[in-house]
């Protein structure tokens, strides 16, 4: 069975207040196009399929053009569960109907392990899904005492192997946070100070175990437990990851090959640092201009209208920092003499800054004009 490993797509996601949406149908159309070219016998996403609970309409509209084409056209079956940005109830209605066009959601726990068999008669695998719950929810659903994510991990994949008893190759999917991942700045905490953590140990009898929750891809315990990692940048925390999604070749003695295939974003995400003027010199031959960008910029006099000259060769500048004004770790200010030096001097560097070049002497003249009758003005 080819199977393939996707999570985190986090459909509706605003960055920066700009939207992703565009982005997100970029990416999601390479993966439909994978499924087809590599036959690919089922399609997994390990949670946190919309970015919020109740996701705008146009996300539920790419969610369902995407699903369609795979379910209805290609003919492939879809398990996604909820992740903890997901609105578990709102994600699974319909889902025993549509379980039956090949989509199935799994968005709450179900108080008894409920395998998705796939495949062949005599060589199905058993897809064990397992949405985000919390511990509260699991004591709740079981009369159960567990106080940490990974007492209530170890309690529920326990039940799942107990059930599937070697009976048939076993697939789990879930949606938390494996001790020891990387993490990134986009993922939102499960809990605070550490007990969000969940020992690899209890996935290791699994046969596969796709994971959602960490953005960059990676495997913890052993490669067959594994983060697909989200299918864009979401932060710029992020710009030295690859995103892709894993494709696993399984057969009945269990994972045959992992392959990670990459991604091609319609904007990637980078960090450019440097002096204004060698940036716009730069951007003009950039051919990756239209990067979604941080800059930090690292001159030490102040500037004027930074983002619209920025803008002008990197359109997509989202953010700024200015680590060059900073001293002694606190933000540089204007210096008290330099207040002292009168308006005149403070006009001067204006139009420096706007015309780039300085005042001619009939116009010190004009402005000197000016601001005596300015002053004399408010004087009477």
């Amino acid at each position: 069975m080819r199977i393939l490993h996707t999570a985190d797509w986090h459909i509706g996601r605003q960055f920066h207040n700009v939207s992703l949406l565009e982005a997100q149908r970029h990416v999601l159309g390479q993966i439909v196009e994978l499924i087809e070219a590599r036959q690919v016998d089922v399609l997994l996403v390990a949670g946190d399929i919309f970015d919020r609970s109740v996701p705008p309409a146009a996300a539920v509209a790419l969610l369902d053009e995407v699903l369609s084409r795979i379910c209805l056209d290609l003919g492939v079956p879809v398990i996604m569960i909820a992740g903890n940005h997901d609105g578990p109830e709102r994600l699974a209605f319909g889902a025993r109907h549509l379980s039956r066009a090949g989509l199935h959601i799994v968005g709450q726990l179900s108080p008894e392990p409920q395998p998705i068999l796939l495949g062949q008669a005599g060589h199905e695998v058993a897809f064990y899904a397992l949405p985000y719950a919390d511990p509260a929810t699991v004591r709740q659903l079981f009369d159960n005492r567990v106080s940490s994510h990974d007492e209530a991990m170890a309690f529920l994949t326990g039940q799942i192997l107990e059930h599937n008893a070697g009976r048939s190759p076993c697939v789990l999917l879930s949606h938390c946070f494996l001790a020891g991942g990387e993490v990134s700045e986009s993922e939102r905490p499960l809990s605070i100070g550490g007990a969000e953590w969940v020992s690899p140990s209890h996935f290791q009898p699994f046969d596969y175990v796709a994971l959602g929750h960490l953005h960059g891809r990676q495997f913890r315990g052993s490669e067959h437990i594994r983060y697909a990692g989200s299918i864009l940048k979401y932060s710029f925390s992020e710009t030295r990851h690859h995103k892709s999604v894993t494709l696993v070749e399984l057969d009945d003695s269990g994972v045959k090959q992992i392959e990670q295939v990459d991604l091609k974003p319609l904007h990637d995400m980078r960090i450019l640092e440097g002096e204004l003027e060698q940036l716009l010199a730069q951007g003009k031959a950039d051919p990756q201009r239209d990067d979604y960008l941080l800059v930090r910029l690292t001159d030490t006099h102040a500037i004027l209208d930074i983002m619209g000259k920025l803008r002008t060769v990197y359109p997509n500048v989202l953010h700024l920092e200015r680590p060059g004004l900073m001293k002694s770790g606190e933000q540089r200010v204007l210096q008290r003499d330099q207040l002292k030096r009168g308006e005149l001097a403070m006009f001067q560097d204006f139009y420096q800054q706007i015309r780039g070049e300085a005042l001619s002497t009939e116009q010190q003249t004009l402005i000197t004009d000016l601001l005596e009758q300015t002053h004399k003005g408010e004087a009477d």
